[in-house]
């Protein structure tokens, strides 16, 4: 017995039995919780499609072999001092349909805490006995953003042409490891498509529930994955929520303090991202020059003009006679008698 059978098991019928040839190319969505969830956004996406798409399970993973239950306990209902239910820790494949018919996979549970390497190995069969070429992988992450202005989903991916027209990092940073990371990794390295999704979550509400990192997931997924998603309920608790802070902002001039110097912060950054994106000389990574930068090019530029200019001036006195001579002579149709003013008549 392999090391991926006894971690997961296929659910009747199986991936292969269900795959044909028109689910080839299925998109794989990874929503897995416990790292960079802020604001519940990862864990709120999944529900939602769990909730408001069909689906079947096609794996469920043997969370015994993954999950650490001293760092991720699971709560217990006790009623009126009778031990009567447990949470159940699942981390399950899914096939799902969207709106419209269109199959794509769900994988979603608690991030494993062990053994990551064979759990993405395990991800990758699966993915292979799925027909799945390309992954989509759901992040939130809390930061320095005010929740007044549109979210942003930042992509990296291992297709440029996949993460074109997106937000992309615009750095090289190193970052905690996390199960997914390690997927993306594996798969990016076998051929597969891979693209991570991050919604950027205000961090004075990263701890609570922010329905529009999800929304924001969920409306990037469909147009990376070509799928049409039901989002008219998050719409509906975005708007409670707005509603919520909005009351808190008004009523707390400490509050409004700090989300205006926020708001000032990301125009500003905004306005960065504008001037590069409609600067199409620069070079990636290249700032926008200040205005002193550009007047000392302009001087630098006029003085290497002057300086060609008298060099050229002086070459042309000294050959100024032979120069003409040849110039006139090598003219079709030219007659000297015909320019009473020329010397050499």
């Amino acid at each position: 017995m392999s090391d991926s059978d006894r971690m997961y098991e296929l659910e009747y019928p199986g991936p292969s039995a269900q795959s044909t040839d028109a689910d080839d190319g299925l998109s794989m969505v990874i929503a897995l919780q416990g790292y960079a969830d802020a604001g519940q956004g990862v864990r709120q996406a999944s529900q939602h499609l769990l909730q408001a798409l069909d689906h079947a399970a096609v794996a469920t993973f043997n969370v015994d072999e993954l999950i650490d239950y001293r760092s991720r306990r699971p709560g217990v209902t006790l009623d009126h001092g009778r031990v009567v239910d447990r949470e159940d820790l699942a981390l399950t494949l899914y096939r799902m349909e969207d709106s419209d018919g269109q199959p794509f996979m769900l994988l979603t549970g608690p991030e494993p805490d062990l053994r990551w390497e064979a759990f993405s190995r395990a991800v990758a069969e699966l993915a292979s006995r799925s027909g799945v070429d390309r992954t989509v992988t759901f992040y939130a992450a809390p930061m320095t953003v005010p929740h007044t202005r549109p979210l942003i989903v930042t992509a990296h991916g291992s297709d440029p042409a996949q993460i074109q027209g997106l937000r992309t990092w615009e750095s090289r940073m190193i970052i905690p490891g996390a199960a997914m990371l390690d997927i993306e990794l594996l798969l990016s390295r076998g051929g597969l498509s891979t693209l991570g999704l991050t919604a950027h979550v205000p961090h004075y509400i990263a701890a609570s529930d922010y329905p529009e990192a999800a929304y924001g997931l969920l409306h990037t997924l469909e147009s990376v994955a070509d799928l049409n998603l039901p989002l008219r309920a998050l719409e509906a608790d975005m708007d409670k929520v707005r509603q919520q802070l909005a009351e808190q902002v008004d009523d707390s001039a400490e509050i409004a303090s700090v989300v205006g110097a926020l708001e000032r912060q990301y125009d500003e950054d905004q306005s960065r991202q504008r001037k590069r994106r409609d600067n199409a000389l620069l070079a990636p990574g290249q700032e926008v020059p200040s205005g002193e930068e550009i007047s000392a090019e302009v001087e630098r530029f006029l003085a290497s003009t002057l300086d060609m200019s008298d060099d050229d001036g002086d070459n042309g006195n000294e050959d100024d006679g032979e120069d003409r001579d040849a110039d006139t002579d090598d003219v079709p149709g030219y007659n000297p008698d015909d320019n009473p003013d020329d010397p050499d008549r």
